[in-house]
């Protein structure tokens, strides 16, 4: 060692992005009464939860007025892709628990919307299978659905629609 005294350097000041023009002023911490949740609520992960919050609301009132729940439409769109199909192969496509699933099946067979009975390869298995009453009801449920999206996605151009699912379907890709 020389000795030497070096001057010490103070440590480097980040300055602030260039904004894009038509953005608005980004807020500053000091200007925000709250700024930890200001940031949080600017999260992607934030806004994406709020966004599936509000979009499985409106079509769980959309389903609920026509007396059905959001399980009731997956399994219906399960069965009718599938049909004949085994109870617990339904159950481990739409991830419903087998309890859940009895429950689902029982709801849906009582409205005969759907059948239930042993499968004639495997008497052990039961058979799901849509009945036209069920075909009508998943058709009906299926313009609800539209409808609810169609709510949740009513701020947005159709190009900017189409720009959002694009770039959520790379996002959700992105986790397969």
């Amino acid at each position: 060692m020389t000795g030497d005294k070096r001057p010490t350097a103070e440590p480097p000041t980040e300055e602030p992005a260039a904004e894009s023009p038509g953005a608005p002023p980004a807020a500053s911490p000091a200007d925000s009464p709250d700024p930890a949740l200001t940031r949080i609520r600017a999260l992607p992960s934030w806004l994406l939860n709020r966004a599936s919050a509000r979009g499985r609301r409106l079509v769980a009132e959309a389903f609920g007025e026509d007396g059905m729940r959001m399980q009731h439409h997956a399994v219906l769109s399960a069965v009718a892709d599938l049909e004949p199909v085994a109870q617990a192969e339904l159950g481990r496509t739409t991830g419903f628990d087998p309890k859940d699933m009895v429950g689902i099946l029982n709801d849906l067979q009582a409205r005969e919307l759907v059948t239930r009975a042993p499968d004639p390869a495997d008497r052990r298995k039961n058979a799901i299978n849509l009945t036209p009453a069920g075909r009508r009801r998943l058709a009906r449920l299926a313009r609800l659905g539209d409808e609810a999206n169609e709510a949740l996605l009513a701020a947005l151009s159709p190009a900017e629609r189409e720009l959002f699912l694009a770039l959520l379907t790379r996002v959700v890709e992105d986790d397969d």
